[in-house]
């Protein structure tokens, strides 16, 4: 937390406390220029800083509590700049009532003559110029923090309800993709039990494994690389059941230090890879090369499978592609590269992340 942020939760905190604090500070600020020490002169010195301070306030409050937000809220302002016109020139009146009725008094030597009420009411060069810009101009200084704090209070408001929707939207898109990834699996051991194959218990127990690691490990915005390779290396044991030896997944991986990554993004591309490249018994063996690299903080993932004929990947894999995308456009903005690669023979994906956007 900065500096600046930890003043402005103590300043909304204990507000009383805080513009205590201001105006003894503008108090200090402007009878510090006082070099004399006569005790007569500091005397009138300290009346007259008391007497600025007393109506800056005044005016400071009047602009920042009630003319600044009707002038920012989507509405008519005539009535509002009449109020500050009217107010302003009866601040003003009170001020010069109350320092030639109140303050002169009490500093001038007598005999001095006074101005009437009537003549107060009717100068109007002096009400303005000698008054309301003085008052009014140290008054601004109170406004201008306060703008700057709401505006900063606005902002940070304004990011904070800006993450919860992303985050929304990403558990909505998690949401999508883990009923798709479930809903083959469970078709795919449902088969197996049909046949009374005597792999579907192993079958259940590394979907087991799986649904640990998705429902009870994946919640984080990143998860451990470590964690993603292992859940990739069960859903390939998962997938390699329900196939023969015709199948091929060749799985490398090279980590030189276990960072973090958004999970689910590769296994739905791996799951994807086994539906378009596995997912037909054509008699043509499968082949799945996948390739894992993380060197400093770059990551490299690249996943090629063959395709069968009787499968058009381009269409099918839209939904599950888009998906992915979507997620990459929320948790890596304009640090990752996506590439799809499709020939007559094979289909490759090919992602790469800057990870040291995570910090």
């Amino acid at each position: 937390m900065t500096p600046f942020e930890k003043l402005l939760n103590f300043s909304t905190a204990h507000r009383l406390t805080a513009h205590i604090i201001f105006w003894t500070f503008i108090f200090i600020m402007f009878f510090s220029k006082n070099t004399s020490s006569e005790p007569e002169e500091l005397r009138v010195d300290i009346l007259y800083t008391l007497y600025y301070e007393v109506f800056s306030m005044l005016s400071a409050y009047f602009l920042a509590y009630r003319i600044l937000p009707r002038l920012m809220a989507p509405q008519k302002h005539m009535w509002v700049w009449i109020e500050f016109v009217v107010v302003s020139y009866l601040i003003s009146i009170i001020a010069r009532i109350a320092m030639v009725y109140g303050l002169e008094p009490f500093v001038r030597k007598e005999p001095f003559t006074q101005e009437s009420i009537v003549e107060i009411l009717t100068d109007l060069p002096t009400l303005f110029g000698s008054y309301l810009l003085h008052i009014f101009s140290l008054s601004m200084f109170f406004v201008f923090i306060k703008l700057i704090k709401d505006q900063y209070i606005i902002q940070k408001r304004s990011l904070l309800l800006e993450k919860q929707k992303a985050e929304t939207e990403l558990k909505i898109l998690k949401a999508q993709l883990n009923p798709h990834f479930l809903f083959n699996t469970l078709n795919n051991i449902y088969s197996l039990s049909i046949i009374n194959s005597p792999i579907t218990s192993k079958s259940i127990a590394v979907l087991s494994e799986i649904l640990d690691c998705i429902l009870y490990r994946c919640g984080s915005t990143y998860v451990p690389i470590s964690q993603e390779i292992t859940l990739i290396d069960n859903y390939i044991a998962l997938e390699k059941l329900r196939y023969d030896e015709r199948l091929s997944v060749i799985f490398n991986h090279t980590v030189e230090n276990n960072g973090e990554i958004a999970p689910l993004i590769l296994l739905s591309l791996v799951e994807n890879a086994f539906k378009h490249g596995a997912g037909e018994d054509t008699g043509v063996s499968p082949i799945i090369e996948i390739d894992l690299k993380l060197i400093e903080n770059s990551f490299e993932f690249i996943i090629k499978n063959s395709i069968n004929q009787f499968d058009n990947q381009a269409e099918s894999g839209k939904i599950g592609l888009n998906n992915i995308i979507q997620q990459l456009d929320k948790i890596y903005p304009d640090h990752y590269t996506f590439d799809i690669i499709k020939t007559e023979k094979d289909f490759t994906a090919h992602l790469k992340i800057n990870l040291q956007t995570n910090n």
